[in-house]
């Protein structure tokens, strides 16, 4: 039983809508625009909001959105065929009116045809019901398609990914075969040979003589050097290894020479750089695929020689004809080998396939009026996606929201989560740094009491921080401060007294350590939703490495899980924002900010670039999809 069915347009023109109950469909509907086609999430044709499932289909030749919507707990095994069915009926019916240019909506009477359709495909779903369940066969199979040649990886070939298994198969039975044929040899012979070579090679082994070692020799390898610490040839260089120093004025005085970081963080933070491709490149580039396309029409060069001539991986797509229908089919080929490079980005594997699904959901049924502007249109369409979902649904404003609670006279508090080793620790730092340049004092609360040395290294940060912004030039305050309770206490305890004791003490900010826990933990996983549910904090940063693949999923997808389970609350306070670390470390390969951002929809507020304070950059979107597409 179906509860709604609407056509509208992209603009946001409802052509046709049938309603069976009196229920307002349209939150359901503003949350699939707002969350699935706004958000470039089209791999997948349903959504599921509240009590119900939407399922839809796009055409892109008349722009128009078909929605169907019932309740998620039917299983409807018609819905698909009934979508095609009712998009080719709309769409032949009314395909003069679409086509106009001042097209006027008001004259779709289509209730007929949509009776008639719904019995159909309902008829279908019955019928298909009876039918007993079928095997695949083996040739409709995937593994049936592959042979041994195909896994095999060659030199120069650009197929990513191909199963390395098969080659070392392939060797295990070539030695099979050598051993087989061995055995239907003289086996004598070989045993005689084999016992010729043992012996010659025990023969040089014990004509080698051990070279003596003179008494001096021995008395020089007792003896130890002095370690002498030089760097670049100045002695008085190796005082600055020296970090064992404890008391304010000797970290003062380490950081006389490091001046110069002070300032450069006030303000916004600024973006990460963008590494300009000139326009002549990409003109360059475009000039070439026309060349060559015209080439391919006159001279009917073979498929072969065109796709080593062409370059890159939209370089495919070049076969497309132009002015007609771009099908699925026609896609595919191109739609592989991106999702290939994408992963090969260190994008996951489901998000690359999503997101190309996506792409070729966005492009089918569009009709292109040239053949040279086929590239052109798939590229733009691909990074539109890509900075479309990495563009934030909300903005983070951390300065202005800090300034409004600091109005209210209670204090910002930020919570750091992440799992062990990505850079919690020291990201907090560089925030803190940005936070006191902007005149702003910050409170750590040391709440990781489980890990050895997390406690001093915030102690160490702390000293560092004062260093750099001494009380002198803020009125005798200090800047930043510490709260700790040492070692296995109870962290979202030692959170509340932390939070508690920077509201008395006119503390601006609260900045919130955490231990790393992995996403498979339980006990950890409540006690951090517990942190959480308890302290209510303002932002909940998810820290990330920039190096992860497939596991930034899992992560992502267990931590909200978690959060959400285990805080037994109506509406749970989830992950916020996302803070990207080591970046610096991937070069181009920066897949993982695609996966991190489509997973959980929430913005990459920070990106760490280095070791320093002042290496925290804002995420450029422009900037990571250029990289992700080289």
């Amino acid at each position: 039983m179906l509860d709604l069915f609407t056509i509208f347009t992209k603009g946001g023109i409802v052509l046709w809508c049938f309603r069976n109950t009196k229920e307002l469909f349209v939150p359901s509907v503003n949350a699939l625009i707002r969350n699935v086609l706004m958000q470039e999430r089209t791999g997948s044709n349903s959504y599921d909001h509240n009590h119900l499932t939407l399922q839809y289909k796009l055409d892109n030749e008349f722009e128009l959105v078909f929605v169907v919507a019932f309740q998620k707990i039917l299983q409807l095994a018609y819905i698909d065929k009934f979508l095609s069915d009712i998009h080719l009926e709309f769409r032949d019916k009314y395909k003069n009116d679409l086509r106009k240019q001042g097209r006027e909506f008001n004259n779709f009477d289509f209730l007929e045809n949509f009776t008639r359709l719904l019995k159909e495909a309902e008829a279908w779903g019955r019928e298909q019901a009876t039918i007993p369940r079928q095997m695949r066969t083996f040739e409709q199979s995937n593994k049936s398609k592959k042979t041994v040649a195909s896994m095999i990886e060659r030199k120069g070939d650009t197929s990513q990914f191909q199963n390395k298994k098969s080659v070392k198969i392939v060797e295990t039975q070539k030695v099979s075969h050598e051993v087989e044929e061995e055995k239907n040899g003289n086996t004598e012979d070989v045993i005689q040979a084999n016992r010729k070579k043992m012996i010659e090679r025990l023969g040089k082994k014990s004509d080698k003589k051990k070279p003596q070692k003179s008494p001096g020799d021995q008395e020089k390898k007792k003896q130890k050097n002095a370690r002498v610490w030089e760097l670049n040839g100045n002695a008085k260089d190796a005082i600055e290894l020296d970090r064992s120093k404890d008391r304010p004025e000797d970290v003062r005085s380490d950081f006389t020479n490091n001046d110069r970081m002070v300032g450069q963080l006030v303000g916004n933070v600024r973006d990460l750089e963008v590494e300009e491709s000139s326009s002549e490149d990409e003109n360059d580039s475009s000039e070439e695929d026309e060349v060559e396309i015209r080439k391919n029409v006159t001279s009917q060069r073979t498929s072969t020689q065109t796709s080593k001539k062409s370059r890159g991986m939209f370089a495919m797509f070049k076969g497309l004809v132009g002015s007609k229908s771009i099908t699925m089919e026609d896609m595919q080929p191109a739609l592989d080998k991106l999702r290939d490079h994408l992963i090969m980005k260190n994008v996951a594997t489901d998000i690359a396939q999503k997101l190309c699904t996506s792409v070729g959901a966005k492009l089918e049924g569009k009709v292109l009026g040239t053949f040279d502007t086929i590239a052109a249109t798939v590229k733009s369409t691909l990074n539109d996606s890509l900075v479309q979902i990495l563009s934030p649904k909300r903005r983070v404003d951390i300065l202005r929201d800090c300034l409004e609670a600091k109005k209210n006279q209670r204090p910002y508090v930020m919570t750091f989560c992440g799992v062990n080793g990505v850079g919690k620790s020291t990201n907090l730092a560089k925030i803190c740094f940005w936070l006191i340049e902007n005149n702003l004092n910050v409170l750590i609360a040391a709440c990781d009491t489980f890990r050895a040395g997390a406690v001093e290294q915030l102690r160490t940060h702390t000293r560092h921080l004062n260093a750099l912004h001494p009380r002198e030039k803020h009125g005798g305050r200090e800047m930043v401060q510490l709260y700790e309770k040492g070692y296995g206490k109870d962290a979202a305890g030692i959170a509340m007294e932390a939070i508690r004791f920077a509201k008395e003490a006119c503390i601006d900010i609260v900045l919130v350590d955490t231990a790393g826990r992995m996403q498979d933990n339980e006990p950890l996983m409540r006690a951090l939703a517990k942190l959480i549910k308890v302290n209510e904090p303002d932002l909940v940063l998810f820290v990330g490495e920039a190096l992860v693949g497939n596991e930034a999923v899992d992560q992502l997808v267990k931590f909200n899980q978690a959060l959400a389970d285990y805080s037994a609350m109506e509406n749970p306070h989830v992950i916020d924002g996302i803070v990207l670390t080591k970046f610096d470390t991937i070069d181009d390969k920066v897949g993982a900010a695609i996966s991190m951002t489509y997973i959980t929809g929430q913005p990459i507020v920070f990106v760490g670039t280095g070791q320093t304070y002042t290496d925290l950059k804002a995420l450029n979107s422009k900037a990571v999809v250029q990289a992700l597409m080289k």
